[in-house]
């Protein structure tokens, strides 16, 4: 019978060998993601190491300090990591990608060497040699020349450091972080053991009140030769100070095994190493309770190796990469989808602990799923396509997200509309939940309870009082659409109307042929804001006039202004692909709607940066013989906006929907209408993309898109067979369609 240290040598053997012939082979999807694609230009992803939907990601953090150029308390930032950036403080634990606000980005821990210093300022470093590919990050520090290497399993961090002869210190920084919260506490539990828990929330500045724990448990292999805590207390002015020679000094607490509670505190293994040594640190998370977050780090990853939890992270991108294959284009076109794909499957992520507890919202008692409990719905950003892609890729998730929408309505009365972590930070407009919900089922994913789901929705079109997720729906349901009384009162009658329009079709698919009619009708009510002088939206004041004077640019660039959120006129003018002919007439015909769409692109007003008008490229092909625009511009905006480079999105991935944008451009389909399950066609990047169809909730084995020849697109074929519209429908796409696209220079 072998050693256990036999054993080990050999399974290590093992993993590194299987680890060569892994890339020995062609390049598989996993190995073209560029996690640092979007860390620059403000597209808010980071390059940590993360499992696919990982609760957990190790991410460099370099936002502190006024060294750097992007600074976190100097401006507003919601990202743990810039590009631009050379100065590094730690790594954060659990962290965003791809929002608008700060938020997370803490249990910070940084390897250090020589003697003991708990001042970030002072212990931070810049560094060198970094590298990131799926489930892997790595960098030198240059002060000290400690090899910093990071990998995740969903709810555990590992790093691996590899220090220099002499004193090395593990530093776990509880006060520093990405969040505006406060509050933190940290135990030393053994020689090899720390745990604790930090206050996180006030996403967006909003609701202090709701903010929230993380907990944590952090574990080395290597026993610390001395261990301890420090706590830095605010400076005390008056008399009393006085007497207090210790007034907002650090203290250290040398092998202290109490809690130590307040804001700015931390912990720390101490070694002194004779020569290069490698040691391995593991953080567990929960939001739940230590006991929890311990055993997570127990149940995923206590025997793991970092090679070995590496590996199979990289197995588990790998799995999930490849349902979709593509063949043709270039190095660069298959980096920079594969990782708009890859960024797709960040967010949502899963909430609910290894043994299916998680926080429930509102309450934040402890609630338990046989499922997945997902967290992070950006869904003002996601319902516009990231949703429809998961339905089509990874349906399997997309149930198990409606399935924790619904729970968060049992748990709360409402779906959702910007939820983090079970609170609801209601931020941006709108009621995109049932929108999402609706998409779902009428692309043939069912498994959930569609009569709640129609409750919950219906509940939100109608309450008027108190009601959390349609703002101004008084004025919506007795006028037909929102005020200058109201945030955004033509935009947001417009995101109503969209909802409205998602009830009218889940309506009709369940046979509520009454109410089918009734929100297909309020679902234009839009049309009330139509000024024939301009022909763009317009905001109207409470007694029906006009608003003056009406500038249609207000809102460019993220300006406030009256009448819309994030966005002006001409980004919003055709925000209702679900009635392009009632447009089209409102604007004089087929021509003056097409003039009209085409001065949005050749006059600067489109923003590619932003949601409201992301689906206007592929409007012109719902006009026959004004195809060709949506191709010319989807080629335009795809190499001008989208690079593989830090700065290769044209600004934040909004948790992945500048990503899905991307995957959809590129393979030749677009959800162009959310809860109509249709999409429209133009000319893929690749000469062929083959999507792994989920046999349980689709009769095809597979998708498959092809291109053949250069030029532009001269005719479609579907199942060899000449198909003469630029619309299809999903059920045809997954029954298991052959879609040709035959180019022509």
């Amino acid at each position: 019978m072998k050693s256990p240290l036999i054993k080990t040598r050999i399974l290590c053997t093992l993993v590194v060998a299987c680890l060569g012939m892994y890339t020995l082979h062609a390049q598989k999807p996993v190995d073209y993601v560029n996690p640092f694609i979007g860390t620059s230009n403000f597209g808010a992803t980071n390059p940590g190491a993360i499992a696919p939907r990982g609760m957990v990601s190790v991410s460099p953090f370099n936002v502190a300090g006024k060294v750097n150029t992007l600074e976190k308390d100097s401006r507003w930032l919601s990202n743990p990591y810039v590009h631009e950036n050379t100065f590094l403080t730690g790594f954060s634990h659990v962290n965003l990608s791809g929002v608008g606000c700060p938020d997370l980005g803490v249990i910070l821990a940084m390897p250090t060497s020589g003697p003991l210093e708990t001042d970030a300022m002072k212990y931070g470093s810049t560094y060198t040699k970094e590298e990131a590919k799926a489930g892997y990050y790595a960098t030198t520090l240059t002060k000290s020349g400690i090899k910093v290497e990071a990998t995740a399993s969903p709810r555990v961090g590992m790093s691996k450091y590899t220090f220099p002869a002499g004193q090395a210190n593990i530093l776990l920084n509880l006060g520093l972080g990405l969040t505006n919260e406060q509050g933190a506490m940290v135990k030393v539990v053994s020689e090899n053991e720390i745990e604790g828990m930090r206050s996180v929330g006030s996403f967006c500045y909003y609701k202090p009140e709701e903010s929230y724990p993380v907990y944590f448990v952090a574990r080395v292999n290597v026993d610390a030769d001395k261990t301890g805590g420090w706590k830095t207390p605010r400076k005390v002015t008056g008399t009393e100070a006085q007497w207090m020679g210790y007034n907002g000094k650090t203290r250290i607490y040398e092998d202290y095994h109490k809690e130590i509670v307040g804001d700015s505190i931390g912990a720390f293994f101490s070694y002194n190493f004779e020569r290069e040594t490698e040691v391995e640190l593991k953080i567990g998370v929960s939001y739940v309770s230590i006991e929890n977050a311990r055993e997570n780090l127990d149940r995923e990853a206590k025997n793991h190796s970092f090679l070995q939890l590496f590996y199979e992270t990289k197995l588990a991108w790998d799995a999930l990469l490849s349902r979709v294959m593509v063949s043709g284009g270039t190095e660069d076109d298959k980096t920079i989808f594969y990782t708009a794909l890859y960024h797709t499957l960040l967010h949502p992520n899963i909430l609910n602990d290894s043994n299916g507890e998680y926080p429930k919202m509102r309450s934040r008692e402890t609630g338990k799923t046989t499922g997945t409990r997902y967290t992070v719905f950006s869904l003002w950003d996601t319902y516009r396509n990231v949703h429809a892609l998961q339905s089509l890729i990874y349906p399997e998730q997309q149930l198990d997200m409606v399935n924790s929408m619904l729970a968060i309505y049992d748990e709360t009365g409402w779906l959702p509309k910007w939820e983090l972590n079970s609170t609801e930070t209601t931020t941006m407009v709108g009621d995109p939940a049932g929108i999402v919900i609706a998409d779902t089922y009428l692309r043939g994913i069912k498994d959930f309870n569609v009569n709640k789901a129609y409750t919950a929705m219906t509940k939100s079109a109608n309450q008027v009082e108190n009601n959390p997720l349609r703002p101004g729906i008084k004025n919506y349901l007795s006028k037909g659409y929102l005020t200058t009384a109201d945030a955004g009162p033509v935009s947001t009658t417009q995101e109503y109307n969209i909802a409205d329009f998602a009830i009218a079709q889940l309506a009709g698919a369940l046979w509520k042929k009454d109410d089918q009619l009734t929100y297909a009708a309020r679902s234009i009510s839009y049309r009330n804001l139509f000024d024939e002088e301009t022909k763009l939206l317009r905001p109207r004041l409470d007694d029906g006039s006009w608003y003056t004077p009406f500038d249609p640019l207000a809102g460019a660039n993220f300006t406030k202004n009256v009448g819309f959120i994030e966005g002006n006129a001409w980004q919003y003018a055709f925000m209702v692909s679900h009635d392009v002919e009632g447009l089209m007439k409102l604007m004089g015909g087929r021509k003056a709607y097409v003039d009209q769409l085409q001065r949005v692109f050749d006059e600067g007003h489109f923003d590619m940066a932003n949601e409201p008008d992301m689906g206007y490229p592929f409007l012109f092909t719902k006009i026959r013989g004004e195809e060709w625009r949506t191709e010319k511009i989807v080629n335009e905006l795809r190499a001008k906006h989208f690079k593989n480079a830090p700065w290769g999105l044209p600004g934040n991935d909004d948790t992945g929907t500048m990503s899905a944008w991307l995957v959809y451009s590129m393979i030749g389909i677009y959800p162009l209408t959310p809860a109509e399950p249709n999409y429209v066609l133009t000319a893929p990047v690749f000469d062929k993309i083959v999507i792994s169809l989920d046999s349980q909730y689709y009769n095809g084995r597979v998708l498959v898109i092809e291109k053949e020849g250069v030029g532009t697109l001269n005719k479609i074929l579907l199942n060899e067979s000449p198909y003469r519209s630029y619309e299809i429908d999903h059920a045809t796409l997954v029954g298991g369609a052959r879609l040709k696209f035959i180019m022509k220079e």
